[in-house]
């Protein structure tokens, strides 16, 4: 299967324009390259985001002086 021949693009073309008629393929058109546009908008959006997060984090080390408590620490009554 390869690329489409000029005779079947033109018998696809055709089938469009009865389905959709003539006044809408351009709003079709318009439609189809907005939503590419904001596409790849968004998708340059996203890159620094993704660079951002693959970094690792620096973690810094706090001192805590609680003392957890062991089951031989705990006082049993009887």
């Amino acid at each position: 299967m390869g690329m489409p021949s000029g005779m079947e693009l033109l018998l696809i073309f055709g089938i469009v324009v009865l389905l959709f008629g003539a006044k809408k393929i351009p709003d079709l058109a318009k439609g189809i390259g907005k939503g590419i546009k904001d596409f790849k908008k968004e998708m340059k959006e996203d890159e620094p985001t993704e660079v951002a997060s693959e970094e690792p984090k620096k973690v810094e080390k706090t001192e805590s002086t609680e003392k957890s408590e062991t089951p031989s620490e705990t006082t049993k009554q009887a």
